[in-house]
């Protein structure tokens, strides 16, 4: 009888951890991809330039890549939970400051929202390894997949979403604190079911720092890897809208596109993490990513609106699966929770430090030639770097202990 109820309440609790899995995954990308199809308004409102447009996806990314490594060495204080739970109350209070109708608000609610993503992303691929050990493959693609529904729905439906509320941007923007709100929930659920013993074991695990990390040439690779990805996404997430009107495109249909690469994403994001954990050398997927991002940018920039949907399904499929395979890095290079974490803050921090400088970049090499050649241009030959590091982090190796 006992063996029983022990063997419901591990069930119970595995499908807890699921949900916790899907509803911070979320919160991950949505409040970025929603800003996208209304910078316009914002901008109009709040009489802002075209550099404080782009602050507003790179402030997320400069906050991912200043505070991941020290998210990575300090979460072990108050465990995996009680810090998952800090940065959705970040997130959900930088949600409310960043619709609050001022341009400090504005600018200081990305920053919290920043941070709040900063905790998820660095903590969640930790808390797949610990609570899914044999099932690594198939929760990063379940994270990867909900991250990126969502992402889709948030840039597909910004515009609506303000129409309907009847507050326009703040509207949009607003109303993802929802989820923010209800991840809270499950993790504070989750956590009252977790082994003290289990907590305590993974805090001596993580006292050591992140700094042998840096003397890692496989580390390296990883976060370069991850950066040069985030870079492409988060430059065309930002501008593509733009780009598409200057093609000839109606403004109320941009967002449409960018919902179409999102939900392109979430096939590949499922089934790459999975085959990606059964294969012993992941280089043939690293080469399939960058031969796929490299094709379509090529097709943006050659053929425009004439091969807007294939190119937008073909970056769809490469950034989905670039992504899936950055996150399936930190745990398949790592031998335990611990460094998974840890390289998951280095990986985090040196990306996002890299990705930062891709919107406000593409942007400014447009104001040089007037065109968009150049703006492409810079992401192809970033695609190049990405093949090399993609190649060498793909290596089966293992990143060393400290």
């Amino acid at each position: 009888m006992k063996n029983n109820m022990q063997k419901s309440n591990s069930v119970s609790w595995s499908w807890l951890s699921v949900l916790v899995v899907v509803l911070v995954s979320t919160n991950l990308r949505s409040p970025i991809t929603a800003v996208g199809p209304v910078l316009g308004q914002i901008s109009a409102d709040l009489t802002l330039n075209s550099f404080q447009s782009s602050l507003l996806t790179a402030i997320p990314l400069f906050m991912f890549a200043s505070c991941s490594v020290a998210v990575s060495r300090y979460s072990h204080e108050q465990g995996m939970h009680r810090f998952l739970l800090f940065g959705l109350l970040l997130l959900s209070l930088g949600i409310i400051m960043r619709v609050w109708g001022t341009i400090s608000s504005l600018f200081l609610g990305s920053v919290f929202i920043g941070l709040g993503i900063c905790v998820g992303n660095v903590v969640a691929p930790g808390y797949i390894k610990t609570s899914f050990p044999d099932r690594i493959g198939l929760m990063t693609g379940v994270f990867a997949v909900a991250m990126n529904l969502t992402a889709a729905f948030a840039s597909g439906f910004s515009l609506r979403v303000g129409e309907w509320t009847g507050f326009g941007w703040q509207g949009s923007l607003g109303v993802w604190v929802v989820l923010a709100l209800l991840s809270i929930l499950a993790v504070i659920w989750d956590q009252a079911g977790v082994s003290c013993d289990l907590i305590v074991g993974e805090q001596k695990r993580m006292q050591t720092g992140v700094g042998h990390l840096f003397r890692s040439t496989l580390a390296w690779y990883i976060s370069i890897f991850m950066g040069i990805q985030s870079l492409v996404y988060y430059s065309l997430i930002s501008w593509l809208p733009k780009v598409l009107v200057d093609y000839g495109m109606a403004v109320q249909d941009t967002g449409w596109i960018l919902f179409i690469i999102q939900i392109a994403m979430i096939p590949i994001m499922f089934v790459g993490p999975i085959i990606a954990h059964r294969m012993k050398d992941q280089r043939p997927m690293a080469i399939a990513v960058a031969i796929g991002m490299l094709g379509s940018i090529m097709l943006f920039l050659w053929y425009g609106l004439e091969g807007i949907y294939v190119a937008a399904i073909l970056l769809g499929l490469s950034n989905g699966l670039s992504f899936s395979l950055s996150i399936l890095f930190f745990t398949l290079r790592a031998k335990s929770t611990a460094n998974a974490i840890k390289i998951s803050g280095m990986a985090q921090s040196i990306g996002y430090l890299i990705a930062a400088f891709g919107p406000p970049i593409f942007g400014r090499l447009h104001e040089i030639d007037g065109t968009w050649h150049l703006s492409f241009y810079f992401l192809g030959g970033s695609i190049i770097l990405l093949l090399v590091a993609g190649i060498k982090a793909g290596a089966p190796k293992f990143v060393e202990e400290s």
